[in-house]
């Protein structure tokens, strides 16, 4: 008989790992609980749902024992130390939502990042390299429209002028009074502190739920995006035309707003459809479309009209093309019409490439766990853009995602949820070295 093996030297029992779903389960139904309204969940940027969230997330990683820090923004960072030093695998979205807003845009992000974390630990396995969970401030632009003002902070990217010039659309005060307000230290953010730098992060991967129908339609639990669409934007765009006599003027006589308007948008709509046909990335929308409420009436021809057009594609030179198209179709719907159109100021933003090495890991995750992951653009901004900015191995993983985002109606199941977590469950616990 072969004597036992003194207890000391017993190696601690692991098994492989798997994300602790139920974890997140019980997060996202007490943040639901937590940050409910009358319709869907409001958690403001620098507000008290973000804040509530945070400390949850904070909460568990404590639990855990994870090491935890916080930024001069606030951003939040749980880190599961690896088997090397080194630049570290980072998993990150924003906790915060739109006013009625669903639980599982952003949220769903940082959660998955959490349950993998929670397994990692359970199974008695290290990562290669450091993990870090990542709960990232002040995503949705609804709230101070500013886009991304959590993880330019991070980077020390985020303009002086923002923190007093940039106000909070439900009460009107500073971004640096709500910083302040809730901890942060907005004068090492007008110094442009950075917390993080590039060359430290080996990986960025954002999950986020899909806030379009492409899963649901390819019945696909998961996708893995390619590039976040850059855009350009006309948020007050007007056609002016003159009014008239619904009754009294002649076609040939009517300067008809609503027509020329109308006109735009199917002949853009029509551009989309060639475009999209010849293989380019590009969406088109025309939207905010109203006459003036003042002076329209049901006997009137309107003179004037105002929309919005947002343009988005993963290609600058598909973006600068439309522009040019843009502008020569409005001048020829002027010639023909005599409406006139005034586009108003531009904005927009560039589009940022998902690394195709991390792209490939991904795809790699998914086929080893037996999940097929179809390649998809993102349509949407997300943090994920100002980490691929910065040069950081950057990519994004979808969940399906019924009813849209940023609604009540928000639908992720958590066995998709699953299927996401243990894709980055393997991602992570693969070297990126290989």
């Amino acid at each position: 008989m072969t004597r036992a093996q003194p207890q000391a030297l017993i190696e601690p029992e692991t098994r492989d790992p798997a994300p602790d779903v139920a974890l997140a389960a019980r997060l996202f139904e007490e943040l639901e609980r937590r940050t409910a309204g009358t319709a869907g969940v409001t958690r403001a940027s620098y507000g008290a749902g973000e804040a509530l969230a945070h400390e949850m997330v904070r909460r568990e990683g404590l639990r855990l024992g994870l090491r935890v820090e916080t930024d001069h923004a606030l951003n939040l960072y749980l880190t599961l130390p690896g088997r090397r030093p080194g630049p570290r695998i980072v998993i990150g979205s924003h906790l915060d939502s739109v006013p009625c807003g669903g639980n599982f845009d952003g949220a769903a992000g940082v959660l998955a990042g959490l349950a993998v974390a929670a397994g990692i630990i359970q199974a008695g396995v290290s990562p290669p390299c450091d993990l870090t969970i990542m709960a990232i401030r002040a995503e949705e632009s609804v709230w101070f429209n500013a886009s991304y003002i959590g993880s330019r902070a991070a980077f020390g990217l985020l303009q002086p002028e923002e923190l007093d010039g940039v106000v909070r659309s439900d009460d009107g005060l500073s971004l640096a009074a709500h910083v302040t307000a809730m901890g942060g230290d907005a004068a090492a953010l007008r110094r442009r502190e950075a917390f993080l730098q590039p060359q430290g992060i080996a990986a960025f991967i954002e999950p986020h739920i899909e806030q379009g129908p492409e899963l649901i339609d390819r019945d696909a639990s998961v996708g893995i995006v390619t590039g976040i669409r850059g855009s350009f934007r006309y948020r007050s765009a007007r056609a002016v035309g003159a009014y008239a006599h619904s009754g009294a003027t002649p076609r040939r006589l009517r300067q008809d707003a609503v027509i020329a308007a109308a006109r735009l948008g199917l002949a853009l709509d029509d551009i989309w459809s060639r475009r999209e046909a010849a293989g380019e990335d590009l969406a088109i929308t025309l939207g905010q479309f109203s006459t003036d409420p003042r002076e329209h009436g049901f006997s009137k021809v309107a003179g004037r009209v105002d929309f919005s057009i947002d343009v988005r594609s993963q290609s600058e030179a598909t973006l600068e093309s439309m522009r040019d198209e843009l502008g020569e179709l409005a001048l020829r719907i002027t010639r023909e019409s005599g409406v006139s159109f005034t586009l108003g100021p531009l904005t927009g933003s560039t589009p940022a490439r998902m690394n195709a090495r991390i792209v490939a890991a991904l795809t790699r995750a998914a086929e080893a766990n037996g999940c097929i992951a179809p390649l998809l653009p993102c349509g949407a901004g997300h943090d994920a853009a100002v980490f691929a900015a910065q040069g950081v191995p950057t990519g994004m993983l979808f969940i399906r995602n019924a009813n849209g985002s940023h609604n009540p109606a928000e639908a992720m199941s958590l066995a998709d949820f699953a299927v996401a977590a243990g894709i980055l469950m393997r991602f992570c616990l693969n070297d990126l070295r290989g």
